[in-house]
């Protein structure tokens, strides 16, 4: 089976259990965001050399899989999303996140001022990742206004961003 399916060349994309939607619907665009995200955590994770992050940038992305997977849902599959199994983002998955921002903040971390971003390939790559984290939260907000979407997902994603902004600066601490 080829990857190149022909079926979206009229402008739709599937969702999970085969419904589809514009490609460019509020929530393709939720879950496309993510998926970048993930991919712009997969750059971060290639360019930095602190395993600390980086085993914390690779588990970040095997979430967001169950992230997209929920989003890449349309409301009136949900039961069947439940009954096949798939995964939620959960409480849980923010704690973990909480529990990161608590140890960094327990270092200490310092900066000066606004950061700019670029002190290293690594904290740049962590501050795009960043950036694109704040914009899938924005496009989520945006699709939870239309549609029954977990609350937990903007609360997870807007954590993450946080996680993002200290992995940046403690990176840039250990370079100085």
């Amino acid at each position: 089976m080829s990857v190149a399916t022909k079926t979206g060349d009229d402008g739709t994309t599937a969702l999970m259990f085969n419904r589809r939607l514009p490609k460019h619907s509020i929530r393709v665009e939720a879950y496309g965001t993510v998926d970048e995200l993930n991919s712009a955590l997969g750059l971060a994770r290639a360019t930095g050399s602190a395993d600390f992050v980086c085993e914390h940038l690779l588990k970040t992305q095997q979430e967001l899989v169950t992230l997209m997977g929920e989003l890449a849902t349309h409301s009136d599959d949900a039961e069947k999303f439940t009954k096949g199994g798939y995964e939620r983002v959960t409480p849980v998955l923010t704690k973990r996140l909480d529990e990161i921002v608590a140890e960094i903040e327990g270092q200490n971390i310092t900066y000066k001022g606004w950061a700019t971003p670029g002190h290293n390939r690594h904290s740049a790559a962590l501050d795009v990742a960043r950036t694109i984290c704040r914009r899938a939260e924005r496009r989520v907000s945006e699709l939870r206004e239309h549609e029954d979407v977990s609350a937990e997902i903007i609360i997870y994603l807007n954590r993450l961003a946080d996680v993002l902004w200290l992995f940046a600066r403690w990176v840039e601490t250990q370079d100085e």
